[in-house]
């Protein structure tokens, strides 16, 4: 592959940033928390990911939409200028900051005992269910956004959804190229022009928005904020890092696969896991949503054949620039909410198939009654329970009790013969 001139590779990188993008701004409008923090932290977390991994992978690291429901579990329906959106915000960063721990734990018992026996603790059985759990917990917030507007059901959002549908679908199945990977970006595009005259835009956050990000006194004290280990947010939020790392170790091997190396041995799946966890505490510490490898980068590598890690550090710089420039951040917080709801079908649905995929390429026979029953409890446990109290006002989210008891059962079950399919 010919060297490639810096010009070339902005260009490049200016692609990536995009196809990152859509999705990365989404996890904070939905959330409530901030979208040039977000930004901000999806770039300097995919540098310190490429610092720890010996700048060889190229991998862009964006929000993570698994910790949404545990993150929505913890702030709930505050935002910025509620009186207690601060003590919330300050307890979803020091859940996230122990989630990104849990990372860098289990990275290094990857390099003290290899990947293989680590990963039975976490087999497809659980893995698989508990993502299904995470998209359907998100569903109702989904419909919701997208069938209502200020409380009330609204003919108007359900037409703004329907458009959000098509334009996600028609992009998806009928674009070529890089437009191909950019559904969600269109999708936001197509919601606003069809809000505009429905009277559903509100851009009071993008005039009051400082020109510099961090000259904003809500941004800076959302940064300022001291993180607070406050135990059931954390048992809330921290467990999901167990299904993420499965998430990152399939990117990381699509990600291998697309380049041609093996990046599970060289610069290691330790490294990649660390560089994860490590970008996942720092974003806590901001005030970002967790961070996780993004698949649609992968796609834009198997599109371009670009593989050069400089052109994701590029786009990370770009990352950076958007999140520093405060007009943008003003502009993302006023996307109105049926135009989120109708995204949030899609992606809510859309994590639960992928769990569905994962039991269908572990080809698991459910004529077993270790998986049957296995999954049976995740689904039930993880969907139908919103929190169980613990001890005093400490609670566990349904999703994080249903990871527990499924990898006891997984683990404590016999698996029989007839486990897997032959």
């Amino acid at each position: 592959m010919s060297e490639r001139t810096w010009k070339q590779k902005l260009i490049l990188g200016i692609q990536h940033t995009l196809a990152m993008f859509g999705a990365t701004v989404l996890v904070p409008a939905l959330t409530g928390l901030n979208t040039s923090i977000t930004l901000f932290c999806a770039g300097a977390g995919t540098l310190l990911f490429h610092w720890i991994t010996k700048r060889k992978v190229p991998v862009f690291l964006g929000s993570s939409f698994a910790f949404m429901a545990g993150i929505m579990a913890i702030i709930g329906e505050s935002r910025m200028g509620d009186p207690d959106f601060m003590d919330k915000l300050a307890a979803v960063k020091g859940a996230l900051i122990i989630a990104g721990l849990v990372y860098v734990v289990f990275a290094g018992l990857i390099k003290l005992f290899g990947y293989e026996k680590v990963n039975k603790l976490l087999p497809p059985v659980v893995t698989g269910p508990i993502i299904i759990v995470i998209g359907l917990r998100l569903s109702g917030s989904a419909i919701s956004n997208a069938f209502y507007y200020n409380g009330e059901f609204s003919l108007k959002a359900i037409l703004v959804t329907v458009a959000i549908l098509l334009t996600i679908i028609i992009v998806s199945v009928y674009a070529k190229g890089i437009f191909n990977l950019m559904p969600i970006l269109f999708a936001i595009i197509v919601g606003y022009l069809v809000c505009l005259p429905m009277g559903f835009c509100d851009f009071t956050a993008v005039r009051e928005a400082h020109f510099f990000s961090f000259m904003d006194q809500d941004i800076l004290a959302q940064l300022l904020c001291v993180p607070v280990f406050r135990m059931d947010a954390i048992l809330a939020i921290a467990p999901i890092a167990l299904v993420t790392m499965i998430e990152h170790v399939g990117d990381i091997t699509t990600n291998g696969a697309v380049v041609g190396q093996n990046f599970m041995v060289d610069p290691g799946i330790h490294r990649t896991i660390l560089g994860d966890g490590i970008a996942t505490a720092f974003a806590g510490l901001l005030g970002g949503p967790a961070n996780t490898t993004y698949g649609e980068n992968t796609g834009v590598l198997a599109v371009t054949k670009v593989y050069d890690p400089a052109v994701i550090r590029i786009a990370a710089v770009f990352a950076i620039i958007l999140g520093v420039f405060g007009k943008f951040g003003g502009f993302i917080s006023s996307i109105p909410s049926p135009v989120t709801g109708g995204i949030g079908i899609v992606l809510y649905g859309m994590i639960s198939a992928v769990g569905v995929r994962i039991l269908i390429n572990s080809r698991l026979n459910f004529g077993n009654s270790r998986n049957l029953l296995t999954a049976a409890v995740i689904l039930v446990l993880g969907i139908g329970c919103d929190s169980v109290p613990v001890y005093g006002s400490v609670t566990i989210s349904g999703l994080a009790l249903a990871a527990v008891v499924g990898i006891l059962m997984a683990y404590i079950l016999p698996e029989g013969d007839d486990s897997v399919l032959k």
